[in-house]
């Protein structure tokens, strides 16, 4: 039996990462994370697991020197927020230079410390052609100059058993300069909304299940219950009469998931999209599932914390398969 490879994950959020991680056998050393409520649900679901709530701006060597505690890492994960993409074309101005963008180079200054033998760093699709592609050869040149190879791929979270078209651009680097492989796409079909979602109890807006964990459906205004009741399973706005059709405000709320297909990209507030045939919005708990998460994986701190927490995440099964793809990489060695 092999010894398991350990990891450190930063800017950890709800722990979709780790989830993923875990369910391929990696051995958790070190989370961070700031967001009080994010820190809630990581350990509530990884009670085990050592969490510093910190920022990681403020985490020194010897903070992380104390936390290990004489233990290698072999990886380093993470998804550092990059807000600050629509500046970083503006003259004279780089991406790594815009201070909104510090989160990255944090990334980097950690991995420069504890030297992992890999590092999986993972963020939206859009980075990977931001600014002509020079946001991405900045980061790639940056990881470079401390040691390492890179190189970076747009994954769909649904090739790999994610019930949603989720695309994301994930940098695998790894110290010893040897062959650097992503994850294959499963031969199998996308999973789908209803395959997802369709075993949870039937809820009517405004009401909640006490015996399933975050399962509790948002009130809706009369007035759009009762244009959403035209609308059909996948369908949108131009399912409603004319005379009720929405004309003005945010149009795009009027859609339904298409219980045949995989989800749309789950996002922080997904109140617009209603559930195929039940007359609300999906509950986090349904979320959740669209994500990969288990049915037990329980969500803390308010509604919207608890949405922003699952649309933030990276979905479970898609870590799972980049885990692999690593240890992979590391067998061959």
């Amino acid at each position: 039996m092999h010894t398991p490879l350990t990891y450190i994950d930063l800017f950890s959020g709800a722990g979709g990462l780790s989830l993923g991680f875990e369910q391929a056998g990696f051995q958790q050393l070190l989370s961070v994370e700031m967001e009080p409520d994010y820190c809630q649900t990581y350990r509530a679901n990884f009670p085990h697991h050592q969490l510093l709530q910190k920022d990681l701006t403020t985490l020194t060597e010897q903070d992380l020197i104390n936390c290990l505690n004489g233990q290698s890492v072999d990886l380093v994960i993470g998804g550092p927020p990059c807000q600050g993409f629509s500046m970083a074309g503006k003259i004279g101005r780089t991406f790594t230079d815009d201070p909104r963008n510090h989160l990255f180079k944090e990334f980097v200054r950690i991995v420069k410390i504890v030297r992992p033998c890999f590092f999986v760093m993972e963020n939206v699709a859009r980075l990977y052609t931001h600014n002509s592609g020079k946001t991405r050869t900045e980061i790639i040149q940056a990881f470079q100059n401390i040691g390492y190879s890179v190189e970076c791929k747009v994954l769909n979270a649904a090739d790999f058993g994610v019930p949603q078209i989720r695309s994301r651009v994930i940098f695998l680097g790894r110290r010893d300069k040897g062959k650097i492989s992503f994850p294959e796409p499963f031969p199998i079909s996308h999973q789908t909304v209803g395959s997802a979602i369709g075993h949870f109890p039937k809820l009517a807006a405004g009401e909640s299940n006490p015996h399933v964990a975050n399962h509790e459906a948002m009130n809706h205004s009369a007035q759009m219950l009762e244009k959403m009741a035209f609308v059909k399973n996948g369908g949108n706005r131009n399912d409603i009469p004319e005379p009720l059709r929405p004309k003005t405000g945010d149009i795009r709320k009027y859609i339904r998931y298409d219980s045949s297909k995989p989800a749309v990209c789950i996002t922080g507030d997904m109140r617009k999209v209603f559930h195929y045939e039940q007359n609300r919005a999906l509950t986090v708990r349904e979320l959740a599932a669209l994500q990969s998460f288990p049915d037990n994986f329980v969500f803390c701190g308010n509604k919207i914390a608890q949405q922003q927490q699952v649309g933030n995440a990276v979905p479970p099964l898609l870590a799972k398969a980049i885990a692999e793809s690593i240890l992979k990489m590391s067998e061959n060695e």
